[in-house]
């Protein structure tokens, strides 16, 4: 076998797809008009496949404040926390996440995904177990791969399936790690964080939850799942990204644990890694502000959620359960899949499409991601293109 086979397997794949549409991945936004308004191919296109949830990335605090650290502090560090790359506005930041969450220690990371590989890099090794949900984010699973420590799935959202996996290891030990999603970024389901809770603590385990798309979107502070469900201080370790309601790039860890401060020197993802630009961690606490001062934000990405999933199934979509700011649309076939992401961006309107490998066969998604900053007219529009989409797919069978 060559060592380029798998590339071209990729690009006979990608051949397939033999019309004048887009082609899925290889979308690009030639220009952004607003929070949810791009332009593809030429022409105006609602965005409903962002993580901007609360419409932050224009927001003219987060702007300024990112023009004033490139003027103060230039365009980027030119080196990691642990040599020359920890700047004074990094460890500002890192004070103002634990002050927000109410816990003693926090600690940056240049990106979300690089967050989940120093920590659990970092914490886990030889003789260790990681125990982590069947539906983890790639950066989980690449996590553990790097690590020496035996990795365990659990059935998805099951608290029994992890209780039953704990009781099969061996009794007395401290080194297990559990390891779960506030908001799965798929299907958009939430955790059952009061079980999990109560699993480790019966067993044991130190238990670290992803907030990453839940950050900023759920709790009556913002923090996430963990506080919405009211065992925020009963969880050990913390995740979140900047990527999304906070709309920018990187990554952070809160834990009331005094030994996180030791990663900044044992996690090679941290150590080995240039630390987030100047611009960037300054228009990051510039949108933390905003989420603080602005609850009002998440009361209009809920409206905004309830009305895109109504809309949704009252034109007969098949939609997710869960009630969150990620709307699954459930079409199965992936070539009918393809079909309907090409006539929705066509008629104006973008989403994300979920695939082989990122989903099994026949489980494909379209994933709609609602935003704050999305007006009822925005959500009236998407709808439109919604109902014409479908007509013209029953229309070609």
């Amino acid at each position: 076998m060559d060592l380029l086979d798998k590339l071209r397997a990729v690009e006979e794949r990608c051949s397939t797809i033999t019309d004048r549409s887009a082609i899925p991945g290889l979308t690009i936004i030639d220009r952004v008009l607003g929070p949810c308004e791009v332009v593809v191919q030429g022409r105006p296109t609602l965005m409903f496949g962002s993580n901007n949830y609360l419409g932050l990335t224009l927001h003219p605090d987060v702007i300024e404040a990112s023009r004033r650290a490139v003027v103060e502090y230039g365009t980027g560090t030119t080196g990691s926390r642990t040599a020359n790359g920890t700047l004074a506005i990094h460890a500002e930041l890192e004070r103002t996440f634990a002050d927000w969450f109410g816990k003693r220690h926090a600690i940056i990371f240049s990106t979300g995904y690089q967050a989940n590989l120093s920590l659990i890099g970092g914490l886990c090794g030889a003789g260790d177990v990681v125990l982590i949900d069947s539906d983890s984010h790639a950066s989980i699973y690449d996590a553990t791969r790097q690590t020496a420590a035996q990795v365990i799935g659990f059935r998805h959202n099951s608290a029994e399936s992890l209780r039953k996996k704990l009781e099969r290891l061996p009794g007395g030990g401290r080194n297990r790690l559990v390891v779960v999603e506030g908001l799965y970024s798929i299907r958009g389901d939430v955790a059952p964080l009061r079980d999990i809770v109560a699993v480790c603590r019966a067993h044991g385990a130190y238990l670290l939850v992803d907030e990453a798309h839940s950050l900023g979107t759920y709790g009556p502070n913002g923090l996430g799942c963990a506080e919405d469900q009211g065992v925020l201080h009963d969880v050990d370790f913390i995740v979140g990204t900047f990527s999304k309601s906070l709309a920018g790039i990187g990554g952070v860890c809160v834990s009331d644990h005094p030994e996180l401060r030791a990663l900044h020197f044992l996690a090679r993802a941290y150590v080995f890694t240039a630390s987030g630009s100047p611009s960037n961690i300054a228009s990051v606490g510039a949108a933390l502000n905003v989420v603080r001062r602005h609850p009002e934000l998440r009361d209009q990405l809920w409206a905004n959620v309830r009305r895109l999933r109504q809309g949704l199934r009252d034109l007969g979509y098949v939609i997710g359960e869960t009630e969150s700011p990620i709307v699954p649309i459930l079409t199965g076939d992936e070539e009918r899949t393809v079909a309907l992401w090409q006539r929705l961006l066509a008629d104006g309107l973008y989403v994300n499409l979920i695939a082989p490998p990122g989903c099994p066969v026949d489980e494909c998604v379209l994933r709609a991601s609602c935003s704050a900053a999305h007006t009822s007219e925005q959500v009236v529009r998407a709808l439109g293109i919604f109902a014409h989409a479908s007509l013209q797919m029953q229309s070609a069978v």
